[in-house]
């Protein structure tokens, strides 16, 4: 099983958003560490009444940026907004960081939801997934045949070419987030993976949504076992300044101490989880050396 991490973007009430170099130190300290992959969310702007504004760094970028700034480990949007831009181009995007990479990307995709993400930026708001339905309509035969040719709703691409390819001539993968029941029968028509959040264990809830997913798949006349399972888990380290939560929501957390990781690890492992993308709270160098002594034990059985 793979292990990544995902990286903070944002400004928040405990301070501004990381810069670049921090953000490439600790992609560079992962990818020396041992860990699998980094990924990073694909938001804009948090906006609540009576609150501040709380921003992030544009995410197609910064991927790029560190992208070439690493080797070896993996690198993926979870997930890029569906409506952020339009899915013909997003597939050339796709295509050109997978040549930066040398084939490391995963194009992790999703409907959006965050309604200050669209609205101040012009952004439409209505029909989420029917347009991630649209986009993958068209991104997925671009990505991996090398043509598209579409007319819906929302998007279109007429007779629409990708050229030049990367490096992967059957196309880079790509990885639908998401657990309602739409998104599922998404994930099983499209998707070479698929991610839900945010379990510390495949606990009840997990399994239901797996069950979900594979009536979805059989559905759709697809294995279940064709289609990759990704989980989100939250690490929180208390003693590194991160809150730990009180009563039930306990039990949706992992603790940051290498046992309660290792023991997260195997137990996602033994259901077969193909990757799991560890949030980091805080997310820091200390936290950061912290999973990868958690990933040695975990590996060495």
């Amino acid at each position: 099983m793979k292990v990544g991490i995902i990286l903070s973007l944002r400004d928040s009430t405990t301070g501004p958003a990381p810069r670049y170099g921090e953000i490439r130190a600790l992609v560079r300290q992962a990818e020396a560490s041992g860990i699998d992959s980094f990924w990073l969310f694909d938001h804009l702007l948090v906006r609540a009444p009576g609150q501040p504004d709380y921003g992030f760094w544009e995410a197609w970028t910064m991927l790029s940026a560190l992208a070439e700034a690493t080797s070896r480990i993996e690198a993926g949007t979870l997930v890029a907004c569906a409506s952020f831009r339009n899915p013909a181009v997003l597939a050339k995007m796709a295509e050109a960081l997978d040549e930066v990479s040398l084939g490391r990307l995963v194009l992790g995709l999703g409907a959006g939801w965050l309604q200050s993400d669209f609205e101040p930026f012009g952004l439409p708001h209505d029909g989420l997934v029917g347009r991630l339905e649209e986009a993958l309509e068209i991104i997925c035969p671009f990505l991996r045949t090398g043509t598209a040719d579409f007319a819906g709703r929302f998007w279109r691409a007429t007779a629409c070419v990708n050229l030049p390819r990367g490096p992967r001539p059957s196309g880079l993968p790509v990885l639908v987030g998401g657990h309602g029941p739409r998104l599922l029968r998404l994930a099983a028509r499209f998707a070479d993976a698929w991610n839900t959040c945010w379990f510390a264990r495949p606990d009840d809830e997990w399994q239901r949504q797996r069950g979900a997913l594979e009536r979805a798949c059989r559905e759709e006349g697809r294995d279940p076992a064709s289609l990759a399972l990704t989980v989100g888990v939250p690490v929180v380290h208390a003693d590194l300044g991160a809150t730990l939560p009180a009563g039930d929501e306990r039990g949706r957390v992992v603790a940051g101490d290498a046992a309660e990781v290792v023991s997260a690890l195997r137990a996602f492992d033994a259901v077969g989880v193909a990757h799991v993308m560890c949030s980091l709270k805080p997310t820091t160098p200390v936290a950061v050396e912290r999973l990868a002594k958690a990933l040695q034990v975990y590996r060495a059985g």
